[in-house]
């Protein structure tokens, strides 16, 4: 395929160490930070105080990185189109239901079913930012984070506007955590435009290809955007090949 070009306008982070892309790009530089205690839970200032007690962890971080990116980029949250994407969505949650209905199937809180689903964050998302444009929730295995990449760029070309893009994951609890590959919790978000401008901070070219089977590791969704991350950071140009799925990749060109 013919190089989609994009530009990235606003980047959002949050991990318990880390939660602030500013304080994760000083990391990711390799510059000193300061120690901190883990923060238990991501703010999630754009949820409303009652939604905010009743979300879970998932939807927490999702909406958190999503909003950082927003005001990076300063951009109106309402406005943009959005992807969520992650590899498994809410486990914990998931889990949660799991275990009612092997032990007590007519206890499953409709709460608790009803935050299990996969569109979840981009719900409370949208409801909580007012937005009513199009939004997609979005899972590809170890592709996850290309796939997610890839509907960005094709979205934002295709409609020559901004598009936000948010990609999350949770550790796995309880049986899930020894069939799947997610043992951290990290979020980041991107605003993507098709058009550069003052607000531009990088831009990217992207093309998919083909690559032997073997040559794709599994990575969870945050943990395949690192190398991006750390380029974006230090302010590099870069070549990278991001995991796309069974025998592809996403090749990432990353220019000022």
């Amino acid at each position: 395929m013919d190089a989609l070009t994009v530009h990235l306008e606003g980047i959002g982070w949050w991990s318990p160490q880390w939660p602030t892309w500013a304080a994760a790009a000083r990391a990711l530089r390799g510059e000193a930070v300061p120690p901190q205690a883990p923060v238990a839970r991501p703010a999630a200032g754009v949820l409303a105080p009652g939604e905010r007690r009743r979300a879970p962890d998932v939807v927490l971080l999702a909406c958190e990185v999503a909003e950082q990116a927003c005001v990076a980029a300063a951009r109106a949250a309402a406005d943009l189109p959005c992807i969520f994407v992650s590899m498994h969505g809410d486990v914990i949650t998931t889990d949660a239901v799991c275990t009612t209905l092997a032990n007590a199937p007519l206890e499953v809180s409709p709460t608790r079913f009803h935050n299990s689903v996969h569109n979840a964050a981009a719900g409370y998302w949208t409801v909580a930012t007012g937005c009513r444009e199009a939004s997609t929730a979005l899972a590809a295995g170890s592709g996850s984070f290309a796939a997610g990449l890839l509907e960005a760029a094709l979205e934002a070309l295709a409609e020559q506007r901004p598009v936000l893009l948010a990609v999350y994951d949770v550790g796995a609890s309880g049986p899930l955590a020894e069939v799947m590959r997610a043992d951290t919790t990290l979020g980041a978000a991107f605003v993507l435009n098709a058009v550069r401008g003052p607000q531009t901070q990088a831009t990217l070219h992207l093309r998919h290809e083909a690559v032997p089977a073997e040559a794709a590791e599994a990575r969870a969704s945050v943990a395949a955007a690192l190398p991006l991350l750390r380029a974006l950071a230090r302010g590099e140009t870069a070549s990278l090949r991001l995991p796309a799925g069974a025998a592809s990749a996403l090749v990432v060109e990353v220019s000022a």
